[in-house]
């Protein structure tokens, strides 16, 4: 099993929950989420964040409502 690192596994949730990550990854990922309250909370933040917004593609959000998330990730991600 691939163990990642919190900065990996950030780059890797929309993968994770688009399903398009092979079995190995998957499991490393569910393995991480299970073992770091942080990057749990990231996740159940983020699919709180696509519940929410009901799903729509980046292009379908208001300027002013994307520029405002994008902002928001970037800030909560350290460099």
């Amino acid at each position: 099993m691939k163990r990642f690192t919190c900065d990996e596994l950030v780059d890797l949730i929309t993968a994770y929950l688009d399903d398009a990550l092979d079995p190995t990854e998957r499991e490393g990922v569910r393995a991480h989420l299970a073992c770091c309250q942080g990057c749990s909370r990231y996740f159940e933040q983020f699919r709180a964040t696509i519940v929410a917004l009901g799903d729509p593609p980046p292009e379908k959000l208001p300027i002013d409502v994307r520029d405002r998330l994008m902002s928001a990730f970037r800030e909560r991600r350290p460099s």
